[in-house]
């Protein structure tokens, strides 16, 4: 088999070996065919310049597959910070001013200088008695209901 595809094997094969491997890549989204096909298309062209053994050709599209999918995976890789907006522990930590005033183990307002799930003044709850205008600080979200300290 080795044989029959070293002797019949052509340079143009593996540029259209990669041409479809590209378009695959369109169906897939996972960068993988578009490493292969660029590693075969590389190879075709290396092949019609070189002329190389079929050993050759599949050790060179190894290799060029194996370093293009790294670089491509490297390159697209998502380093930014995950967003954690929308979610309810996203807001643990922001800062507000007491509106009303907070009851211990009642509730009070809060008013928040950014909207935190929609909304800028919160209904809260305290572990202690928070009077008004006093700088607060989410330290837990509780579905419509935030808990705060004290700055």
């Amino acid at each position: 088999m080795l044989d029959f595809l070293a002797n019949t094997l052509l340079w143009w094969h593996w540029i259209i070996f990669g041409l479809i491997l590209l378009i695959l890549e369109i169906f897939t989204g996972t960068f993988i065919m578009l490493g292969l096909g660029i590693g075969a298309t590389i190879v075709g062209v290396a092949d019609l310049i070189l002329i190389l053994s079929l050993n050759k050709e599949l050790l060179t599209w190894s290799i060029i597959s194996i370093i293009t999918i790294t670089l491509l995976f490297k390159y697209f890789k998502n380093n930014s910070p995950k967003d954690k907006s929308g979610q309810s522990d996203y807001a643990i930590g922001i800062k507000g001013i007491v509106e009303e005033p907070i009851d211990a183990n009642g509730r009070g307002k809060v008013k928040f200088n950014i909207p935190i799930l929609g909304n800028t003044i919160w209904h809260a709850t305290a572990k202690e008695d928070i009077p008004i205008l006093t700088k607060v600080k989410i330290v837990n979200v509780k579905g419509q209901l935030i808990e705060v300290e004290k700055v």
